[in-house]
This record gives structure tokens, C-alpha cells and sequence, in this order.
């Protein structure tokens, strides 16, 4: 991964995991129409970070494989932590949708103590973020796993699955339609279960499905 000219390239060259093995090799770029300086605690002590980098951004995928060539709408962000997830959550869920002029974004999650994170945000094309007021949550159908999903919207609206995009017994990704304001969207969804992640049956298939190479380093 590397920064050219504000765009953050992204060269890929894997091996994916079973059960369909292949080899995934091309490059990423993602254009950013703006860096924000927004970031939200998770947890009061700060333990937990979510940042978002470029929440309004364009794409351009280019891997070797057919039907895997597309320019679209994106967007760029991390989590940061000095403790495991699981010790800290139960439950979360995170959604960003395309709407007027930017991106709206939205984070709930249920700590273990018990306490609920409630936040969103709109952000402009310049990178300017503002806190909005929130629409309610909204179940919509299981994932495959029956892991639990919600997300905001429009009160009465049903929000809908439109593309399965990840989907694991503890997590799930997706592509979801829900409704803002008066305007159906569809954005990026995930809900993740980390009651389930604990499980001392579910954690060990971590082992095969995000394999570790020998001396393998971030340098």
C-alpha cells in the first residue's frame, strides 16, 4: 500500500483461502475527495478508534480475473485498538451510504458493561463532517450464519440485503438499501457478533480462514 499523488494504490498478489483456493493479483485505487481529521472513540478510555480517512471516495479496481475491471463510488477507514474487541463488545454494527452531496455514516454497538454507542455522521466531498440527529434502528432479514442486523433509517422503512458480500458465523458484510430523509440508498453494512466470536469453537477457524506466514512483519 502506498500514497501517489493523493491516491492510495493498493498491489495485490494472495493466494486465497479454502475452500476455493486461487490466486488474486492486481491493484487497487482509492481517490479520496478529501482526508477528514474525524475520529470517534469507542469506549470512553479510548481504547477503540474509529477513523475515517476518506468516507467520500473513488475506486478503480484492476485484478486479473474476468469481470473484476469496475471504477466506483468507495471509501477508506480503520479501526484502532490497544485491547481485543471481544473484550470490550458484545455486538456492533456499522453502516455508510451514499447521500446528498457526501456519505452518511453510522456506528452502533452494545459494550460488554452493557452501555450503547450511538453515533452518526454526514460528510461533505470536502471532508467536512458534521453529527447528525439519528433515525431509528432497523432490523432486516439474518445473514446466511443468523448473525442479528440492523441499521438506520427512515422510520416504517424496511431496510433490504441487496448483495451478500461477506458472511461468516460471527460477521457479516454486505451490501444494504435503506431509506434517509425521504431517499432510498444503498451502502456497506456489517454486523458483528462478538458473544459468537468468543466461542471457543468459533475463534480457532480464524486459523484457516486468515492464514499466518513465517516471519511475516508489518515493515
Amino acid at each position: 500500500m502506498r500514497w501517489e499523488n493523493g491516491k492510495l494504490v493498493i498491489d495485490i498478489n494472495e493466494v486465497s483461502s479454502p475452500p476455493v483456493i486461487s490466486r488474486i493479483r492486481g491493484t487497487i485505487t482509492v481517490t479520496p475527495s478529501a482526508i477528514t481529521a474525524v475520529e470517534l472513540p469507542l469506549t470512553e478510555d479510548g481504547a477503540h478508534i474509529w477513523r475515517p480517512f476518506g468516507p467520500v471516495s473513488d475506486i478503480s479496481v484492476d485484478l486479473e480475473a474476468p469481470g473484476w475491471k469496475w471504477d466506483g463510488h468507495g471509501y477508506f477507514d480503520a479501526n484502532f485498538g490497544t485491547r481485543a474487541l471481544e473484550d470490550d463488545f458484545a455486538y456492533w454494527t456499522w453502516g455508510r451510504y451514499p447521500a446528498a452531496g457526501g456519505s452518511t455514516c453510522f456506528y452502533d454497538a452494545t459494550r460488554l458493561d452493557g452501555s450503547e454507542l450511538g453515533s452518526g455522521f454526514h460528510f461533505n466531498r470536502d471532508g467536512t463532517a458534521s453529527e447528525i440527529d439519528l433515525p431509528p434502528q432497523l432490523e432486516f432479514k439474518r445473514s446466511l450464519w443468523a448473525v442479528r442486523r440492523e441499521t438506520r433509517g427512515d422510520y416504517g422503512f424496511r431496510p433490504r440485503q441487496i448483495m451478500n458480500m461477506l458472511d461468516a458465523p460471527f460477521y457479516s458484510r454486505s451490501m444494504v438499501e435503506t431509506r434517509l430523509n425521504g431517499e432510498k440508498t444503498i451502502g456497506v453494512h456489517e454486523a458483528l457478533d462478538l458473544t459468537r466470536f468468543r466461542s471457543p469453537l468459533i475463534k480457532p477457524m480464524l486459523a484457516v480462514r486468515v492464514p499466518r506466514r513465517r516471519n511475516w512483519s508489518f515493515d
